[in-house]
């Protein structure tokens, strides 16, 4: 890999930001707005982020399909986050899928 960061520490750091920002529902903070609209918001976002990976896949280029993909499991997380899922529950489930 390269950079200065790998991305399970990435991962980490953002998904314990987003419950902070779920728990204290900051005024002005996107992910709380997110969240107060619910499921059906964030759903959309992440249908919205996948459609926009797949058309830089598809003739944008490599920095554009980083950066869609950022956005794509920022959304991903903010789900999981309202969910309840751990990022260690998809971490055993990704693995059992290796066998």
């Amino acid at each position: 890999m390269t950079g200065d960061r790998s991305l399970g520490p990435v991962l980490e750091e953002l998904y314990a930001l987003l419950e902070e920002r779920k728990a204290q529902m900051p005024e002005g903070s996107y992910t709380a707005m997110l969240l107060a609209e619910g499921k059906g918001k964030i759903c959309a976002k992440i249908s919205e982020e996948a459609g926009e990976v797949v058309a830089a896949a598809l003739g944008e280029g490599h920095e554009r399909v980083v950066y869609e993909t950022g956005d794509l499991i920022y959304h991903l997380l903010v789900l999981l986050v309202e969910e309840g899922v751990t990022l260690d529950e998809i971490a055993a489930e990704l693995a059992a899928r290796r066998r």
